[in-house]
């Protein structure tokens, strides 16, 4: 894939968007990876899975964009490779891969996901999706978001006026350090898995995702299974920083 846009979405997140260099789209399913492939400075294969960020309705037509959201660890191998990659540089990636997915067979009334850093871009590639569902179904979506300050909420303007433009959909950014100025409503101070009892989770109408750090996904499937949702109500995908 060949890169044709970056930008910053935190002090240590990157915004990287690429073209296949066939020409060809990359058809995924709204929650699924890509893996990228590289090699350590001794020559030893290696890879890191990124999960696809891009806003589509159906498929990407031909020459579309890939998007992704890398986090950058210092000393990273990952980190040293796209922070060198300018326009028109190339890397080489698989997939997609993943099943981190809405499921066409679902029967719930409201969603819950829940995802923090980086954990946060299955759920933007899914807005189309939850957009259709909430007008074809009537479901509601309530979408939990932990971050440490303002600054690090990644795509959080795409969020906000995606809620303000569905009223089904409620946007609820959880700081743990800093809060905004003239914060939202919706704003809340804590971690996720504090705030998330507020919502009452309830077995005979949602399904939740919950995407991100180990340490959270592990706090609210515990929460989440003590309110009585069943396994298969719980869908979990933990994202681990690599160097």
């Amino acid at each position: 894939m060949k890169l044709v846009d970056r930008r910053m979405l935190a002090p240590a997140v990157g915004h990287y968007v690429f073209v296949r260099n066939d020409g060809q789209p990359l058809d995924f399913i709204p929650g699924q990876f890509i893996q990228v492939h590289f090699n350590y400075a001794d020559g030893t294969a290696t890879k890191r899975s990124y999960s696809l960020a891009t806003i589509h309705d159906h498929t990407l037509g031909p020459g579309e964009a890939v998007e992704i959201a890398v986090s950058f660890v210092p000393g990273g191998a990952a980190t040293a490779l796209f922070e060198g990659l300018d326009a028109g540089g190339q890397i080489d990636a698989s997939g997609p891969y993943g099943r981190f997915c809405l499921m066409p067979g679902d029967q719930n009334q409201r969603y819950l996901l829940i995802g923090t850093g980086t954990g946060i871009t299955p759920y933007r590639a899914m807005l189309p999706q939850l957009a259709q569902l909430m007008s074809e179904r009537g479901i509601e979506v309530v979408l939990l978001f932990g971050a440490r300050t303002p600054e690090e909420l990644l795509y959080g303007d795409d969020f906000r006026a995606f809620a303000d433009a569905h009223p089904r959909f409620r946007f609820v950014p959880c700081f743990s350090r800093e809060l905004p100025d003239n914060p939202h409503a919706d704003v809340r101070h804590g971690y996720v898995q504090q705030h998330l009892a507020e919502f009452a989770p309830d077995a005979g109408t949602d399904i939740a995702y919950l995407c991100g750090n180990p340490n959270m996904v592990d706090a609210c499937f515990d929460a989440l299974k003590q309110a009585g949702l069943a396994v298969p109500q719980i869908r979990r995908e933990k994202y681990v920083s690599s160097k």
